[in-house]
Parts: structure tokens; C-alpha cells; sequence
């Protein structure tokens, strides 16, 4: 397997790079203080393709490989782990499902506009009793006519505050169990359909995750993405290559707190010398550095293994996986270290370390916790 990075591949990361170096770096720190979401520069990704990066250039993407759009959100995420959120959400929980599964007018009248960036995404699966036990849903899709009535609650949605159009699941038959659940596209401003509380988090403060409330939102059968009962596969389908992107967040992070404890370690004197010259700190440093490139060559192994699928029709289930537990544990792990290598600044908001260490502790959780990462993987290994 070659795992060079091909023109396009470098050409992504320098256009990703200079777009957070100059977009992102000057207000990452004031975002995530204010807790404020930079519309404004998620309306340029979409102008330079970042939303659709992953869609065919049939219906307005860049049809970049998985490769590329995952440099693309490691970059950003170096920089604004939080406006990465935004990249990931809308190229694999809802381009990925509407671009998959969806009816050509669907994608002529959601995919479209989504990959340019002109309308924003989200993807509602998570409720209060549902979390990962995903197949636990309480919101109900009675059908009535040509429309659905949608009633329930989604809670920790990502994006949910600003997006224009939300992928969501919930029950239509509920004798039939996760083989019942159904996915609807519902638009902004449909009647019935609220954002409710937005979440004060501990990390990605600069993103929207919040609460939506569908009270008898009457939503059209043509947006019912996929056949009725076939909601589960979707958002399975979709979590998938959504791990894939956690992985790259994660990876992400994890760089930017190693790169800013080795410029640490080079600077700072103790005992009339760097820090860096000291063991017990050269070990760290050599330590974060393995598990970072361990973490991205199981990304892109993944990747690769989803770019294939989309042509043999097998999962990549293990591979998404593996790469999103183990990045995002090693983000975990090497944040932590960065702190402890800048000793008391690094607990301060002065040095960014702190802001790394809270936003890598999410990538634990969303998409999969660990341990039903840890679930499926054992579930492939032990057939």
C-alpha cells in the first residue's frame, strides 16, 4: 500500500493550511472564550469547497478522495478544532448520506446547495435516552398522507443552532425495533420545528451543539431519505465515515499540542539548560510523536479502505474504527502531556495547550464513545 501523498493530496493541505493560518489563527482563542460560532468564515469554507469536499463535482463537490478531505480537516482542526466540526458534520453525517442514499431530486434540491455551502447541515440522532444505544429512539414519524408528523426531542447536536437543513431519525414502526427507524431531511423554519437550549460546553466552545424540538412537524414523505424502516443503516452508514473525520480532528489536535510542547521544551530553561535536554521530556516528546504518525496511518488506512467500499460495496466498519479510537485517545493522551511539559502555563489560557486538552476530550465521546468503538471492532475480530 503506497501511502505517498500525491500533488492533489499536498495541494489540499497547503490550501487548508493558509486558510487556517489566516482565517482561523487570529480568533480560535476568542471564539472559544466568548463561545461564539465565526459564521463568517463558515460561509468562506463553503465559497473555497470545504463543505464539499467529499461530494462528486456532479452535484457541486470538489470530488476530492477521502485522503484529501481528511488533510483538509486535520489542518483546520490544528488551528479550530471547533470550525472543523462544521467540515466534518456537513461532509460525512449529511452530504455523505443525502449523496448515498438520496433521490435525485433530493440532491438536486439539498446536495447541491449543501457542497457549495450555501445551505448548512446537521445530523440529529442523539436523544436524552438515546444515546449510545442509538437504536433507542423515542421521536415518532406517523405518516399521514404525503406527509410524516414528527414528534420528539434530539439533544448534543452539532450545528443544530445555525443549520438550514437537519438529517434526522426517529421511529416508524416500532414492532420492528432499530429495523423501524426512518430519516427525514426537515428545514429550517418548518412549522413544528424549534431549536431549543444551546449547550455551554467544556471544549469546542466556538461550535453550536444544541437541542431541537419537533412538536407535530409535518414534513414532506419526498424528504424521507432512503425507504421508510431504512433510517438505521443511514445513520450507521453515515457514522462511519463520520469516525473517519473524528480521527482527522483528532489527529489534528493532537499535533498542535505536541508542536507547541516541543517549541515549549526547545525555549523554556530550568537547571541553566532547556527542559528539552532532560530525559524524562525527550521521552515524552519521542512518545507523542509515535502515537501521532501511529494515529494517521490508521487514518489513513480507514480512508483508504472507505474509497474502496464506495466501489466494492464492503464495509470499512473496523478500519473507521480503529482509526477514531485510537486518535482520539492519543489526542486525549498527548494534550495531557503538552500540559505537563509546560508545567503551570499550561493551565493557564495564556498558552493554548489548555484549549487543546478541552476540545480533544470530546473526540472520546461524539460519533461513537470508545468503548462502542472498542465494541465494533471486537464484533469484526471475533465473527
Amino acid at each position: 500500500m503506497d501511502l505517498t501523498l500525491t500533488e492533489e493530496h499536498l495541494m489540499i493541505r497547503r490550501m487548508a493550511r493558509e486558510f487556517a493560518q489566516k482565517e482561523l489563527a487570529p480568533i480560535a482563542a476568542e471564539i472559544d472564550r466568548k463561545a461564539e460560532v465565526p459564521l463568517e468564515n463558515i460561509r468562506k469554507m463553503g465559497e473555497l469547497g470545504f463543505l464539499g469536499l467529499s461530494v462528486s463535482e456532479e452535484y457541486g463537490g470538489a470530488g476530492m478522495d477521502t485522503v484529501s478531505y481528511c488533510i483538509a480537516v486535520e489542518e483546520i482542526s490544528k488551528v479550530c478544532a471547533s470550525t472543523a466540526v462544521v467540515v466534518a458534520v456537513q461532509n460525512s453525517l449529511v452530504c455523505h448520506g443525502i449523496e448515498k442514499f438520496g433521490t435525485e431530486e433530493q440532491k438536486q434540491k439539498f446536495l447541491v446547495p449543501l457542497a457549495q455551502g450555501k445551505l448548512i447541515g446537521a445530523f440529529a440522532l442523539t436523544e436524552p435516552e438515546a444515546g449510545s444505544d442509538a437504536a433507542a429512539q423515542k421521536t415518532t414519524m406517523v405518516r399521514d398522507g404525503d406527509v410524516y408528523i414528527v414528534n420528539g426531542t434530539k439533544n448534543l447536536i452539532s450545528s443544530g443552532g445555525f443549520a438550514d437543513v437537519i438529517l434526522i431519525f426517529g421511529v416508524t414502526d416500532k414492532s420492528k425495533g432499530h429495523r423501524g427507524i426512518s430519516a427525514l431531511l426537515v428545514e429550517k423554519g418548518t412549522p413544528g420545528f424549534l431549536v431549543g437550549k444551546e449547550e455551554d460546553k467544556l471544549g469546542l466552545r466556538g461550535s453550536s451543539t444544541c437541542e431541537l424540538i419537533f412538536e407535530d412537524c409535518r414534513v414532506p414523505v419526498a424528504n424521507r431519505l432512503g425507504e421508510e424502516d431504512q433510517g438505521f443503516k443511514i445513520a450507521m452508514s453515515n457514522l462511519d465515515a463520520g469516525r473517519i473525520s473524528i480521527a482527522a480532528q483528532a489527529l489534528g489536535i493532537a499535533e498542535a499540542a505536541y508542536e507547541a510542547a516541543l517549541e515549549y521544551a526547545k525555549t523554556r530553561q530550568q537547571f541553566g539548560q532547556p527542559i528539552a535536554n532532560f530525559q524524562g521530556i525527550r521521552w515524552m516528546l519521542a512518545d507523542m510523536a509515535t502515537r501521532i504518525e501511529a494515529s494517521r496511518l490508521l487514518m489513513y488506512n480507514a480512508a483508504l479502505a472507505k474509497d474502496r467500499a464506495e466501489k466494492t460495496g464492503e464495509r470499512y466498519s473496523k478500519e473507521a474504527a480503529m482509526a477514531k479510537l485510537y486518535a482520539s485517545e492519543t489526542a486525549s493522551w498527548v494534550t495531557d502531556l503538552a500540559i505537563q511539559i509546560h508545567g503551570g502555563y499550561g493551565y493557564i489560557k495564556d498558552y493554548p495547550v489548555e484549549r487543546y486538552y478541552r476540545d480533544a476530550r470530546i473526540t472520546r465521546i461524539y460519533e461513537g464513545t470508545s468503548e462502542v468503538q472498542r465494541m465494533v471492532i471486537a464484533n469484526h475480530i471475533l465473527r
